[in-house]
Parts: structure tokens; sequence; C-alpha cells
């Protein structure tokens, strides 16, 4: 036994199928870009993006990028678009974030690339880390960037000391490089 479909359910089924390839045609939108093209940071990887941010002096820092160093991740978010993006760190580094200061001084845990200021900008510091073997792990003489930090990558998962100096002043603390550990450290006031 044969059925027939009513003219009227054709052609409702017809032009169901057309909106859906009208639809389907229309749909080739483009995808909207990544906090890291709207940035200028497309093709960097996360310690290429913290040389770039760390370093950049602060009146070129952008104003809507949020770039927040975790122990595990850069978290990338962009305040205007409300969109943000990750990019994982290193498996055998870990970067530490440091603003010596000798009077005036912020609580930080995770360091802002775009947004933490410390006190001294372009000093000399000389930077000494030891493990907790008492190996030197570095041990530079380095320039604060123009926010106040120098920015150190340091093997991962250690305890150790840090030991800064800058004219005859010195600040010394412990430090760790583990998945829990803060990444921003603003508490070496140098006496």
């Amino acid at each position: 036994m044969t059925t027939t479909v009513p003219p009227r359910r054709r052609a409702l089924a017809a032009a169901l199928a057309a909106t859906a390839l009208a639809l389907s045609a229309c749909g080739t939108t483009q995808p909207e870009s990544t906090v890291l093209e709207q940035h200028g940071l497309a093709g960097m990887d996360a310690p290429e993006i913290i040389e770039h941010l760390d370093t950049m002096a602060v009146s070129d820092r952008p104003t809507t990028l949020i770039a927040s160093v975790q122990p595990t991740e850069l978290v990338l978010s962009d305040t205007a678009a409300g969109s943000t993006q990750t990019l994982p760190m290193p498996d055998e580094t870990f970067y530490l974030s440091v603003a010596p200061y000798e009077a005036q001084t912020h609580d930080c845990t995770f360091h802002s690339l775009t947004t933490c200021l410390g006190e001294m900008t372009g000093e000399s510091v000389d930077v000494t880390v030891t493990d907790a073997a008492g190996r030197t792990i570095l041990d530079e003489t380095r320039t604060t960037y123009d926010n106040g930090f120098v920015g150190l990558w340091l093997p991962r998962d250690i305890t150790g000391t840090i030991r800064i100096e800058h004219d005859g002043k010195t600040a010394s603390t412990p430090i760790a490089t583990g998945a829990d550990d803060l990444t921003c450290l603003t508490t070496m006031q140098l006496t």
C-alpha cells in the first residue's frame, strides 16, 4: 500500500529544508580572535609572552589585558572583550618575579605582568638564589624592569633562599617553586 504525503506537508518539509540550507550557508562566520591575537601575542609561548610583557615599558602596556603568572599556567584576560586564554608554563622551570623595595610595596601572590608595580625601576641589583642544599642556582647582577620587578626563571620544585643586594642594603627570604607557590615576591625590604 502506498501513502501519499499531502501537498501541504510536502511544502512545509521543503521550506524547512531550504531554511536549514540557507542558514548553514550563512553560518560560516569568522571565529572570534583570541586574546593572543587581540594583543599581538599570537605565536608566542608562555615564556616569550612573560618576557615581552614584563620587560615592556609601563606606559606601553595594554590597558585591557590582564596577564597573571600562575605556577603552572599563564592566564591572559581581555577585560574589554571579556575573554580569557591560558597557556601552560614550562614543566622544568618556574617564573618568580621579585620587587625589592626600601619604603613602599604591595601584597601580591601571582605576578600580574600588566598591572604590578614595584618601587625600584631601572636599578641594578645583585641576585643570589641557593637551593636547600646550599648550592648556588643563580648569582647575577640584574636591572629591575620599568615595573620595578626582576624576573627569574628557576628550576621547578625546589626550596631555597633568595638574597638581593643594592647600594649596600640587603634582603633575604626563603622561596619555593612548586605548583602551589607564589610567583610574585614583594616582601624583600632592603635594609
